[in-house]
């Protein structure tokens, strides 16, 4: 590896490594209690592994997945990143954005949730947020850049200073309450949303590792590695901060007091964790820097949403979607943290399936062209079992898998053979009939 792989790594990994991420590996890490290994090796298999699989399948298809999903058939291209946009834009990632900020800034300092001090927070984060987003010039990337090195910094301080308080402490972590911590882990991680950040953004970052890469070497190759250079970071600062979720001492009534002023679990450890670290300055400092990522992720969510449907749907013009969706994303926000996160638990349940069959297709093209119809049945059947399954219905329940929350697997890979089977058979019947 050379610096420049290292220069495009963590590029990658400044793109993935959102602040509202840093929320779930510390309650997960508390929740998961014995089972934490297992739990944040599942939440890193969807949070850090098949993003960037999905960037590395991406680069494989000229356009992106955009552009693979339309060969496949247009309607499933506009349906399944129309949703993709929709979820990481004004219906949950954006509104998300600015509870985190309001529950790491504000919250810590007046003791619980208020909803005139989150309205009044939130008018002003959307109100910037919509302006820079008509405007939309370099300086927000510019911002963007010293944040997320500013960022990490704080982190890896948090976690060192924590492991020497809690390396040298007797609590251990007894809860033995998680059935099966592999795949609750990996269905937390579908709350990074960023195998649909790799759906959307796949052709923005394929230009801008060519931007960086060397171009005396493989494309693919530097961006293999480049890959690897992200996960590992990422897998790092999740781990470690999972870490400390599972090592913080948190008493039933502390348990029962964050419940009650509807605090979220996973921010109230990462600030009880700054706070014991580094005083209440340090917490101050942390609040305003992820304050200020959140803000530069919802600016750019809303550009990136408000562009994709203009050139969708162009007679409803890029000023009018930056103000809807960011009106959406307000409205959403005064739910408070917990909420958004609640809600977009079932639709998350959703996509992801779908997305997932559509990255293991596309992966499988690459060694072994698939027709048509063996990659767009496998989508449809999906979609149709995932938003059975989040129904409750009785029409899933006795699927291969469904314990595990993987019926979507065994369906794909039926729909992908039956697909197949017809695409050569019906072609051989119209040709022999001749």
């Amino acid at each position: 590896m050379n610096k420049n792989t290292f220069v495009v790594g963590f590029m990658l990994f400044a793109i993935f490594f959102g602040a509202g991420n840093l929320i779930f590996p510390p309650k997960l890490g508390f929740e998961s209690g014995v089972g934490f290994w297992p739990a944040i090796i599942g939440f890193v298999a969807t949070g850090v592994g098949l993003p960037l699989l999905g960037i590395l399948v991406a680069t494989r298809y000229e356009g992106g997945y955009k552009k693979a999903l339309e060969d496949i058939h247009p309607w499933i291209s506009i349906l399944l990143l129309g949703a993709i946009y929709l979820t990481i834009g004004p219906f949950f990632a954006i509104p998300r954005t600015a509870a985190t900020a309001f529950d790491m800034a504000v919250i810590p300092f007046i003791g619980g949730t208020d909803t005139v001090a989150l309205f009044i927070f939130t008018l002003i984060y959307f109100g910037i947020t919509l302006w820079v987003s008509l405007n939309p010039t370099k300086m927000v990337d510019r911002i963007g850049a010293i944040l997320t090195p500013a960022l990490l910094v704080a982190i890896i301080a948090l976690v060192v200073r924590m492991a020497s308080i809690l390396l040298g402490g007797e609590h251990e972590n007894t809860l033995d309450t998680m059935q099966n911590p592999l795949i609750t882990g990996f269905i937390e991680g579908y709350q990074t949303m960023d195998v649909l950040a790799s759906f959307a953004f796949s052709v923005v970052v394929m230009n801008a590792i060519r931007s960086k890469s060397d171009k005396s070497s493989s494309f693919i190759k530097q961006a293999t590695l480049a890959s690897i250079v992200a996960a590992l970071a990422l897998a790092f600062i999740y781990i470690a901060i999972g870490w400390i979720g599972n090592n913080m001492l948190l008493t039933a009534e502390t348990l029962a007091d964050v419940s009650a002023k509807g605090q979220n679990l996973g921010v109230f450890i990462l600030n009880e964790a700054t706070a014991q670290s580094f005083g209440e300055l340090g917490r101050s400092l942390l609040g305003l820097i992820v304050t200020l990522a959140c803000l530069t992720t919802a600016i750019g969510l809303v550009v990136a949403t408000s562009s994709y449907f203009n050139s969708i749907f162009p007679a409803i013009s890029y000023r009018n979607y930056a103000i809807l969706f960011t009106l959406i994303g307000f409205g959403l926000a005064n739910q408070g943290l917990n909420a958004v996160i609640s809600k977009s638990v079932p639709v998350l349940l959703v996509l992801y399936p779908i997305s997932m069959t559509a990255m293991l297709l596309l992966l499988v093209n690459l060694a072994m062209p698939l027709p048509k119809l063996a990659k767009g049945l496998p989508l449809v059947l999906v979609t149709i079992v995932s938003i059975l399954s989040v129904m409750g219905s009785e029409l899933v329940s006795g699927l291969p898998l469904k314990a595990q929350s993987m019926e979507w697997l065994p369906v794909a890979i039926l729909g992908c053979i039956v697909g197949f089977i017809i695409a050569k058979v019906v072609p051989c019947k119209a040709s022999c009939a001749k």
